[in-house]
């Protein structure tokens, strides 16, 4: 029988035995364990100790960060005179996130707050000029951002000229100069002595908070208590790295976000049905796919400002009436989005774009709030670098949001044109943009050429990143249960995949859709176990029972009425006979 070939290239971790040995017998953990942690660099037996038990204590000083105490001094100055504090935040979960820490933990201190994050079609992305006026208005002394403003150079002087004082934290790339703000507390600031730069807005926002939590005497614990919850759902939903300070945020905020007293994210999580089993946690999962999505919807085609209501809501009944408004504008958003996708996937193909180093496809009718979930499903389905973009055809302009593959870095990739672009910028691996609308073709053409110069032929293939290959009898419900202490998985720490050689689909049983069968494997002489398919149900059917194959798989603990059961779930086979790509 000819054997179904692989989806995708598999980029196989080489095994550091010598270190893995010496993990497991100072840590006291699986051989399992021990060899997913070297293979991702902790090959120090202390600096696994600290990767697997991480504690608040690791989290840096605050006082690090650039223009701290001018910051501080900014705030609790305006605290002292009663003055009122404008916070601005942004209309995505981190901005939110962000904005929520600063309300809260402003008011608590005694300061005079009002809090505004913006409306995606009224004001767009960052600071409008009305926010500015807005805050002048309101007689705001001190204006106070949080994940934005560090490109907003025109707004801060606008805010300065009103008679306020600035202060910007941000975590977003930094352009040619620094806004002309009294304080700018950013971590990727070329001057900064910040031990880690990858914190997102809710981040710096915590970190800035604690700090002014110490200086003022009070219990920096307690502190941290009350507020990583929301500080992890900015992280996780902003997509940072869940390394280092970040892991610290996420790890704990997830435990403090399964037992959060908060009415209006009690009231999320009910409205979302996550049901949690006796003493388990919250998982970076629930964030990323369930609550995350949910608060970024009302950004995305309604009001921010609704998600920001519920996070400072502490009425039970307010709050579950705006996490069910909430979850109306979600089911609203899957639908849209849909359609979206389905249309931009049609005008790809029909314009031969996918063979394109770069995709930009645009339309009037796509809401701009959810055409960067569509520029991310494309690069799924085409690997390329895409832009999806919204036209309006009354100013001529078109506006819209990147994602990308390694190896493009869309912020440095607009940055390369300034011509071009009227606007833009953001992260390596997602951006927004703009640029007139009769430029469209000379932008294509800017951004194919530039990929052209920045990416080989190999990195516009599918890959998957393996950890490590492995035998059966190291995949043992002990050690499965022990991957745990490498929680939360993410960005930079993703759950752990794995190879096994020379598998035997023992039995391929159908389930109710052809696209997901149930397995039996087995590897050489070793016990049977229990496995299942997603997705890849007629490629494992036709490979027919009985084949020998190379197995790219997860291994989980199935939990089903009270029994327990080891199962591999399976995410891509292979013929023995193929070479794969091993790091």
């Amino acid at each position: 029988m000819t054997m179904t070939q692989v989806a995708s290239r598999w980029v196989i971790g080489a095994r550091d035995h010598d270190a893995e040995r010496r993990l497991q017998e100072e840590l006291k953990i699986p051989s399992l364990v021990a060899a997913v942690l070297a293979q991702r660099g902790y090959t120090d037996p202390e600096l696994a100790r600290e990767f697997i038990n991480p504690t608040l204590d690791g989290l840096h000083d605050p006082s690090l960060l650039p223009d701290y105490q001018k910051a501080v001094d900014a705030i609790l100055g305006a605290r002292e005179r009663k003055e009122r504090i404008f916070v601005h935040g942004d209309y995505d979960v981190d901005g939110v996130t962000s904005a929520a820490i600063f309300g809260r933990f402003l008011e608590k201190i005694g300061c005079d707050v009002h809090v505004h994050v913006p409306h995606r079609m009224r004001e767009g992305y960052g600071i409008h000029a009305s926010a500015v006026e807005a805050a002048k208005a309101q007689g705001a002394k001190l204006f106070l951002t949080c994940d934005c403003g560090v490109a907003a150079h025109e707004q801060v002087d606008q805010a300065n000229a009103a008679g306020m004082t600035v202060v910007v934290t941000d975590h977003h790339s930094i352009g040619r100069e620094l806004p002309n703000a009294a304080a700018v507390v950013n971590p990727h600031r070329e001057d900064s002595q910040y031990p880690f730069t990858e914190l997102c807005g809710a981040g710096v926002v915590l970190k800035l908070c604690a700090g002014i939590t110490r200086d003022l005497g009070m219990p920096v614990d307690k502190f941290y208590r009350a507020f990583l919850d929301l500080a992890a759902l900015g992280t996780i939903a902003d997509v940072m790295p869940l390394i280092g300070e970040n892991r610290i945020i996420a790890k704990f905020g997830l435990e403090r976000l399964t037992e959060t007293k908060k009415a209006g994210l009690r009231a999320l999580i009910n409205e979302a049905k996550i049901v949690l089993d006796p003493g388990k946690s919250l998982r970076a999962y629930h964030v990323g796919f369930v609550l995350g999505p949910r608060l970024n919807a009302a950004g995305r085609i309604d009001d921010a400002a609704m998600s920001l209501q519920l996070l400072l809501e502490n009425d039970p009944i307010k709050a579950a009436s705006l996490a069910a408004e909430i979850e109306a504008v979600n089911t609203s958003r899957r639908e849209q989005q849909q359609q979206i996708i389905d249309e931009a996937v049609e005008m790809v193909i029909a314009k031969g774009d996918q063979e394109r180093n770069v995709i930009i496809v645009g339309n009037p009718g796509w809401h701009s709030g959810i055409v960067g979930i569509v520029a991310g499903r494309l690069v799924e389905q085409f690997r390329r670098p895409t832009f999806v973009m919204t036209f309006d055809t009354e100013t001529g302009v078109a506006k819209g949001s990147a994602r990308t593959i390694p190896n493009f870095h869309l912020a440095n990739a607009i940055r390369a044109y300034p011509d071009l672009f009227l606007s833009g910028g953001g992260h390596a691996m997602a951006a927004g943009c703009s640029f007139e609308l009769d430029r469209f073709q000379e932008v294509s053409d800017a951004l194919h050429n530039y990929a052209g110069l920045h990416l080989t032929p190999e990195d516009f293939l599918p890959s998957q990143r393996v950890d490590m290959e492995v035998s059966s009898n190291e995949i043992s419900m002990a050690s499965v249960e022990a991957l745990a202490l490498l929680e939360p998985f993410g960005c930079e720490n993703p759950e752990p995949v794995f190879v096994a050689r020379n598998v035997s689909l023992a039995q391929v049983l159908p389930t109710k859709s052809p696209a997901h069968v149930r397995l039996v494997l087995r590897q050489g002489e070793g016990l049977a176990v229990q496995g299942i398919a997603f997705g890849i149900g007629e490629r494992v059917t036709e490979s027919g029972a009985g084949s020998v194959v190379d197995l790219l798989f997860q291994p989980n603990v199935d939990e089903w009425r009270g029994n327990r059961t080891l199962k591999w779930q399976v995410k891509d086979f292979a013929s023995t006979s193929e070479t794969l790509f091993t790091a």
